[in-house]
């Protein structure tokens, strides 16, 4: 099941792209061909607790097809937030 949501619901920038990939789960998708730093991901910590806000127990995966650094993946896995390759 994967349908796209619309981030204004959540308070997001419209620009967001945003995935339901089951119950409560949604992946924040990011297609790029730069690489993903921790600025990046700051700011997609920051995405995923808007989400949480609106839903407590939602699973948030990031789906990029850009390298992501590898401190910033240790990050974001720390704050649960997976990261996948599409």
């Amino acid at each position: 099941m994967k349908k796209f949501v619309d981030p204004k619901m959540f308070g997001l920038p419209p620009s967001t792209k945003l995935n339901q990939v089951g119950t409560n789960q949604f992946a924040i998708l990011i297609q790029r061909k730069s690489r993903i730093i921790m600025k990046d991901g700051h700011t997609i910590l920051t995405k995923a607790s808007k989400i949480k806000a609106h839903i407590p127990n939602a699973h948030v995966t990031l789906q990029t097809s850009a390298p992501v650094c590898s401190k910033t993946k240790i990050f974001l896995e720390e704050n649960d937030i997976r990261v996948q390759a599409c």
